[in-house]
């Protein structure tokens, strides 16, 4: 499996977003993930690390 987990830095901490990620794609200026399995969440961030290699999306929030 190639799917990665997306995790989002929140106060210095990294949560997960969602598991199984096939697809983020931009949307103005928020990024939309979704799963293997369908499931979508949209959310104002960015893009602030890949590792390919331990299948793990970073993001950070933007601030309004």
């Amino acid at each position: 499996m190639c799917e990665a987990s997306a995790y989002i830095i929140r106060n210095g901490q990294e949560e997960l977003l969602l598991a199984d990620v096939d697809i983020i794609e931009p949307d103005g200026d928020h990024l939309r993930l979704v799963s293997i399995f369908g499931e979508q969440k949209v959310v104002k961030a960015a893009i602030h690390s890949l590792n390919l290699i331990n299948h793990k999306v970073l993001l950070v929030e933007k601030t309004p």
